[in-house]
């Protein structure tokens, strides 16, 4: 009995990593903190954006958006091809490397 919940729980953190594939770079959408209007792809929900079914991972936009990224109002969207981003504060990480005013993670 036991040994069949271990497999229906491996089968189930499979299935949810297999989905984050489906996501821009494995980006899962986050919610977000409310900058103006949400992004596309996003619903607002107090002072938050919900992110839909369809939504693309979102970073708030810091001048131009970073390599792997679009623009969508106050916020930049992960492309099929994007890497994780965060905005630069001073260097960045060990891992990471500058793009504009971000950082992104190394392939």
């Amino acid at each position: 009995m036991k040994s069949s919940l271990r497999f229906a729980r491996w089968v189930g953190v499979l299935a949810i990593a297999m989905s984050g594939s489906a996501f821009a770079g494995g980006l899962a959408p986050q919610v977000v903190a409310k900058n103006g209007g949400c992004p596309s792809g996003y619903s607002s929900s107090g002072n938050y954006c919900k992110p839909s079914a369809t939504a693309k991972f979102a970073i708030p936009r810091v001048g131009t958006c970073p390599s792997g990224y679009g623009s969508s109002g106050n916020y930049c969207l992960a492309s099929s091809n994007a890497r994780m981003a965060m905005a630069k504060q001073g260097s960045c990480p060990s891992g990471y490397g500058s793009s504009g005013a971000y950082c992104l993670k190394g392939r």
